[in-house]
This record gives structure tokens, sequence and C-alpha cells, in this order.
């Protein structure tokens, strides 16, 4: 579903994390306490894990393996990459000019391959920890079967993220939020607005009237049309369960407002295009409220108040991103304090920390314990070691600057 402008931001925020990395030694430094006891010194540092491996999704080829290996190789560990199968050519590319600019042989590494791969590295004694990022199924196989053979694992999973849309929010701006969250990459994202959760009818009414014309409007095309705004997704099942995510919402009742799945390309009928879809009227219990669809389709969910509406947050069963577009700074704070969500944004609708904060969500969409770069980065990809010391007293007699007897030894 990317645009060559969204390929290139993609670069540019993995760029960002290579620059948090080279200031490295300032998030390694280690703490010192004098006399904790007498005569004993107790000080920290942090030593790397060693080798170390990320297994990554094909919708950020480049981005993705970039939250990984620059954090981990700047803290002194090796890395094996796995990237996904459907588009591999850059992460062998990004190794490849890693190596030309003088990355020594064996320290970035290139694994392809599918499910076989990734067993090899969930079992291989000298893999000591694991970076996943991926769908829920997945990234809980691996975080299972990795914490069994005794390796450390992060896994970042699926996401539904909700976007809370109030009554006082400025809805040209929540507009604007929704079309290129819910519909940039083609919805292909984990961190897609896939739900716009408008408190009271009038909202959702008004905030409907203003995104159909648009959704209708968007240029879909090859990603070598500089006028894209929607590319193709990643491959026919892709499109397919797409579209049948969308059967199935109009027959559990929600109202199809815009419908793209029969769009057609002239010179590209093969392509796995899906045009951009919104839903009105959607319920909890829909498969398209309650799965990650992964495409470009968007459910708007009625909710009467702003509890119900940060209740239909909290219920989720997963918990990556989520946002309140709002003037009001009280229901604001409230969101930010209360929402069982990683990830909030406050009038933001994709609210992904910048590379020296953390990215990771809650709930299931992350299993175990640290969030991806940033300091969490540093945490996980180091272990800490406390010393506790005690020198022996009365040994040091200074400088001497005449002979002794033999009587005085």
């Amino acid at each position: 579903g990317k645009t060559i402008p969204d390929a290139r931001g993609e670069i540019g925020r993995g760029i960002e994390v290579v620059e948090f990395a080279c200031g490295i030694p300032q998030c390694l430094k280690g703490e010192y306490s004098e006399n904790v006891g007498s005569n004993i010194d107790s000080y920290t540092l942090r030593q790397p894990v060693g080798v170390v491996a990320g297994i990554t999704p094909f919708n950020f080829p480049a981005m993705v393996p970039m939250w990984m290996y620059p954090v981990a190789i700047a803290c002194g560990n090796t890395f094996v990459l796995k990237p996904s199968e459907r588009d591999p050519s850059v992460a062998i590319r990004i190794a490849e000019l890693a190596s030309e600019a003088g990355l020594p042989d064996g320290v970035l590494n290139v694994v392809n391959g599918d499910k076989e791969a990734v067993d090899v590295l969930l079992s291989d004694p000298l893999i000591e920890a694991i970076s996943f990022v991926g769908s829920t199924a997945i990234g809980e196989y691996i975080y299972k079967t990795g914490c069994a053979n005794g390796k450390r694992v992060q896994a970042l999973c699926g996401a539904k993220n909700h976007m809370v849309v109030m009554p006082d929010a400025d809805l040209d701006q929540a507009v604007d939020a929704l079309m290129g969250a819910g519909y940039g990459s083609a919805g292909e994202r984990c961190m897609a607005v896939s739900v716009a959760v408008t408190v009271s009818d009038v909202t959702a009414d008004e905030l409907i009237r203003k995104l159909e014309p648009k959704i209708r409007s968007l240029k879909v095309g090859p990603y070598s049309d500089p006028d894209s705004e929607l590319g193709p997704v990643i491959s026919r099942e892709s499109q397919d369960r797409i579209k049948g995510y969308v059967d199935a919402g109009i027959q559990a009742g929600a109202e199809l407002v815009v419908d793209g799945r029969d769009i057609s390309l002239q010179g590209y009928e093969n392509g796995y295009f899906v045009g951009g879809c919104l839903f009105d009227k959607v319920t909890p219990d829909m498969s398209i409220y309650t799965d990650e669809i992964f495409g470009p389709v968007l459910s708007v969910v009625r909710a009467r108040d702003y509890e119900e509406a940060i209740g239909l947050v909290n219920d989720h069963e997963y918990g990556n991103g989520a946002a309140i577009f709002t003037r009001d700074g009280d229901a604001a704070r409230d969101f930010a304090s209360r929402a069982k969500i990683g990830m909030i944004g406050v009038n933001v609708p994709i609210p992904v920390p910048v590379a020296y904060h953390s990215f990771g969500g809650w709930k299931r969409s992350l299993f175990g314990d640290h969030h991806i770069h940033g300091m969490e980065g540093v945490r996980f990809y180091t272990r800490l070691k406390t010393m506790t010391t005690r020198w022996p007293s009365g040994i040091k007699d200074g400088a001497e600057f005449h002979f002794k007897r033999g009587s005085d030894h």
C-alpha cells in the first residue's frame, strides 16, 4: 500500500533510531554509590547479551529492522535479521550498505526464509534474545517458544487502534487525521486507526458527512504514480481477506457508507487494489471491530458519552495505540491516564514515539516486558550487573625516599 513518499518517510524514521544509537554511551552509564557499608562501594553497569535476532514484518521492511539492530549493535551485540519473505531485498541492501560503511563481517547478518528459519532462531542456543514485530498469533508463538528455550523475547503484535472524537473536537482536523491514519499505506500499519469512536450521534453524522467525499476521492494507483495516495495491498490473499471482512460487516448489519471492493485500474487489472471503505453503526460484537483487518477499512462506532467511549478502548483485547480529539484538557488528561493503551495521542492520530522514546503496546499487543528502541530497547539488549566492592585497608604506605635496613621490614 505504500507510495514513494511514504517509503521515503519510513527510511527517515529508521535513520532517527540510528541517530539515537550514536549516542548510546549516555544510555549505558551505570550508577555508583560510595560507602553503602563501612568501606564498601556499589556500582552497576550494563553488558551486551550476546547474539540477538530480529524477525520483522513486510509492511515496514526498512524501518522496523532499524528499530532493532542499531540499538542492539550499539549496545555491543551481534545481530541476525530474519526479514519477511515477502520483501527481503531491503534488508539485504541495508546489510550491504552497513558493510560498505565499515561494519565488520558477522556483526549484522541476514537470514532469509519462512517459519523453518524462525524455528531455527528460536531453538539455537547461541541466540540470547529475540525481537519480533508482526501478528498476534505468530508473536504469541514466538514468545512462548523462545521463552521455553531460555531466551529473552519482546514480541510487538496486533492492534485495533481507536480514535475517540469528542463533540468539541475540530472535525476538520479529525477528518484529516482519519484520512491519513486510516488509509495511509492502505491501512497496512500496526498503528493504523481502524476505529473512530464518536461521542454522540450528532458528532458521528457530521464526521461521516465530511469523511465520505474525501474517501471517495482517494487517488488509488501504483506506487510509481507520484500522485497515488493509496497503493495496492501486499498480496492476493490479503486483498481477498480484506474484502471478506467487508462482506462480513455487511452481513452483521453494519452500514457500508463507502465501498472500495470493486475498484479496478486500467492497465493494472490484476493489481491487488482495495479502495477505501467506510462503515457506520459498527458494534463491538462484529468481526470488523474485533479483528485487525490490516486494510483500508475504517469503522465508526457510536458512543453515547465519554465513559462509553473509553470503555470501548479499554475492553478491546488489543492495546497498541489510541487517540482522542478534543479541545477539553480535562477529557484529554483523563483519557491519557485511564486508557489501557501503550501509546496515547491527544489530537495526534498516530502516536508513534520518536526514536529516543520507546514503542510498544499493552494487553495482547505486546508479549514480553520491554518496548522497542529508546531506553526500553537499551534495557532489552543489555543485562544489568551490580558490583559490591571492599578493599583491605592499611596497605597504602606512600612514597619511600630512603633505603630501609633489613630489620625495618
